[in-house]
């Protein structure tokens, strides 16, 4: 797998046209029919307790805090109430627009729009940088990713404990809940990241200092979890204040370099292995005779998150001055589906109808396709001069 990895970065030259991760989940897809990968198989634990932390962490670090703060606001509420809100438009357009015809029902309309509301830049946000100078709207796509991931698996475990029998909907104890896994994941991650940045110090050897930042990934992240609070916010938060901290406090100057070294290395190997084994796993999934149907929920999805983001723009002035009908277009276009999407279908894997399953992951498919591609030249052409 790795070697298939190496050839793809490495001769795939128009990787704007053509991302790397869409190569790899097609090339996937046509292993899933070899007989040596017939035994492999892609579960939760493994995207969460194998790779996530990675990613989580490289994107946080690696994301600048001046960016944060400069749209903090905006990226508070799409990652919160705008994915809440989406969540509820979604499971409704998707109920009412399949019930007559396919047999769902409302809650699971509604479980399948927690699995495709978090969003995964991977593809996206470097494209962004290169394509255009409007280098705000990736690094909103990339903040609202982040969080959001941590706003969704709370959303999404609520509504399949209904689903499955387990609790009851409570909107104040939802709203309870999401405060203390949410704030609790937050503390953790600063409280971690302040110490991994004064523990930094304790030796000036690069290869110790990576070391301490892997525990910092995956410590985090897996605290968080044992503590009941959000495993994915305390490593978001983790990596942001290690970042934070450096350049301030931190003044070994080989220590970033050293960073940036490992963790760009390991990006493209875990991401490799990641959207190989999504396609392995896809074929287990798809169903041809839903392709229609599933069209129609990915064209709903992207309204909806249009009509979202539209509205989360103008709430403020100044953001509906910089943020103009072609800035919502690009950043409802580069909320694409990815790696938790698929974490939390796999999370239910083998439970509920094979319905549910196929709509969710066909949906998964057609936006980490369709949108890769299309990303590069809808910028190209709607951000030309900006």
């Amino acid at each position: 797998m790795l070697v298939i990895g190496y050839s793809v970065f490495t001769i795939d030259k128009k990787k704007k046209n053509v991302p790397v991760p869409v190569v790899l989940l097609l090339i996937g897809i046509g292993l899933s029919y070899a007989p040596a990968f017939s035994d492999v198989n892609l579960t939760k634990d493994i995207i969460f307790e194998w790779f996530l932390p990675s990613l989580l962490f490289i994107s946080a670090y690696q994301f600048s805090t001046k960016a944060l703060k400069k749209h903090v606001g905006i990226i508070s509420i799409l990652s919160t109430v705008g994915i809440i809100i989406t969540t509820l438009l979604m499971s409704l357009l998707f109920y009412y627009g399949l019930h007559p015809w396919l047999s769902i029902s409302f809650i699971e309309a509604l479980l399948i729009a927690t699995i495709l509301t978090p969003t995964d830049p991977v593809s996206v946000v470097s494209i962004l940088k290169e394509s255009s100078s409007h280098q705000d709207i990736a690094d909103v796509v990339e903040g609202e990713s982040m969080i959001n991931d941590g706003t969704s698996i709370v959303l999404f475990t609520v509504v399949a404990g209904v689903y499955f029998g387990e609790e009851s909907i409570s909107v104040p104890s939802f709203l309870l809940e999401f405060l203390l896994v949410s704030l609790g994941g937050i503390a953790i991650g600063v409280s971690l990241g302040w110490l991994a940045s004064k523990a930094i110090h304790i030796t000036t050897d690069s290869r110790y200092q990576i070391m301490l930042s892997i525990i910092l990934a995956y410590g985090s992240f897996y605290i968080g979890e044992e503590l009941g609070v959000s495993g994915v916010l305390a490593t978001v938060f983790s990596g942001i204040m290690l970042s934070y901290e450096y350049g301030r406090t931190i003044k070994e100057h080989h220590f970033r370099k050293d960073l940036d070294g490992f963790w760009t290395v390991m990006e493209p190997t875990i991401l490799t292995f990641l959207f190989l084994l999504i396609g392995i796993q896809a074929t287990q999934y798809l169903s041809f005779s839903l392709i229609g149907w599933i069209f129609f929920l990915f064209i709903l999805s992207l309204v909806v998150r249009y009509v979202i983001i539209i509205g989360v723009v103008k709430v403020r002035k100044t953001w509906r001055k910089k943020y103009g009908w072609k800035e919502v277009f690009i950043l409802t276009w580069s909320g694409i589906k990815g790696t938790m999407s698929v974490a939390l279908l796999l999370s239910i894997d083998g439970q509920g109808p094979q319905l549910l399953h196929s709509l969710t992951f066909g949906v998964i498919l057609f936006s980490l396709i369709i949108q890769s591609i299309g990303i590069y030249p809808l910028s190209t052409f709607f951000l030309k001069g900006k």
